[in-house]
């Protein structure tokens, strides 16, 4: 039912038509602009905006990594950004694409279906020219990978599909795997082409030479993250695996990790040219004594002191201190 006004509130409306206050034709026009969204039923939107922004900052993590990865292995400045994030067909997806071409068909393990990793020709070829020892420049001839080529492409996307996993670990444990390479699109039909799909576009920059990198996500194989996938659960689900999870993992790294360890016998100082003719035999007068407890450090750290022996017909050294902190 319409709301009914009183007379005080008609005398009002009455008064501001009478004074020009009320315009009559703009309350029509505000009607007639009223907005209707349209609604393609040939192409469904499954992917809204929230969706498509945290499949950003998953992918956005994922190529700080893959940047790091390419710098220490192709030893060269690497930089990859995520530059879009959209929904559209898998046959639009696919009509973008030219042969030759590098496609990772990469099984999205435990979820059901394959996703696609798609990377520049031009990017691909500069890869293999660094990896075999150039300076890493695009390819001129526009011709098909060879089968060493297609050899080392696949150790690489090989690396680069198992980094990926690491990064959806805040959503699913997910455990992709690299299951063939293809250099022609017409063998990588995984889905319907009228079916949705996701594609990040990551912008990569091997030295002089740049190129893309296209994440292809169809809607059936992350259909059953949906209702988690979004920013809150993101980052609420991002700061409970940081402390506990992970806790346990840091330290039995750490335990594992390899640190120099050095005992500094003694210092002295002498004349360039007595060095120069030091020989077999020639004796150094050091700065302590043989029944001195000698420095042994952690790095560049003095934790220790010790004695010098043999532990099984090895030189050795015997700790009989610990320095403490407030020592140093």
């Amino acid at each position: 039912m319409a709301d009914v006004l009183s007379q005080n509130e008609i005398d009002e409306l009455l008064n501001a038509l009478n004074s020009g206050d009320f315009d009559v034709n703009q309350v029509a026009t505000d009607k007639e602009e009223k907005k209707i969204k349209k609604y393609d039923f040939a192409r469904p939107s499954k992917f809204s905006k929230e969706h498509l922004k945290t499949l950003e900052i998953i992918y956005e993590n994922y190529a700080r990594s893959v940047g790091s990865y390419f710098s220490g292995y192709l030893r060269t400045p690497t930089h990859v950004e995520v530059i879009n994030s959209e929904a559209l067909t898998y046959r639009e997806f696919t009509n973008s694409l030219s042969n030759p071409i590098i496609l990772g068909i990469v099984d999205f393990k435990p979820l059901k279906g394959n996703i696609i990793v798609k990377m520049s020709s031009k990017v691909g070829f500069a890869i293999i020219d660094r990896v075999l020892g150039g300076p890493g420049t695009i390819l001129k001839s526009n011709r098909d990978f060879t089968q060493i080529e297609k050899i080392i492409l696949t150790k690489i996307m090989d690396k680069l599909v198992k980094m990926m996993g690491e990064h959806w670990t805040n959503v699913h444990i997910i455990q992709p795997k690299l299951e063939n390479i293809e250099t022609n699109m017409q063998f990588a039909e995984i889905i319907e082409p009228n079916e949705m799909v996701a594609l990040l576009t990551l912008n990569l920059k091997v030295g002089d030479v740049e190129g893309m990198i296209n994440v292809c996500i169809p809607y059936l194989v992350i259909e059953p993250l949906m209702e988690i996938l979004n920013t809150k659960y993101l980052y609420t689900n991002h700061k409970n695996v940081q402390v506990e999870d992970y806790k346990g993992f840091i330290q039995e790294k750490l335990q594992i990790s390899p640190i120099p360890l050095k005992v500094l016998l003694g210092k002295t100082q002498i004349m360039v040219k007595d060095f120069i003719e030091l020989g077999e035999g020639d004796v150094i007068r050091l700065d302590t004594y043989v029944s001195s407890d000698l420095n042994i450090f952690v790095g560049n750290l003095l934790k220790f002191k010790g004695k010098p022996g043999i532990s099984k017909k090895q030189n050795a050294i015997k700790i009989t201190r610990i320095i403490r902190e407030e020592e140093e």
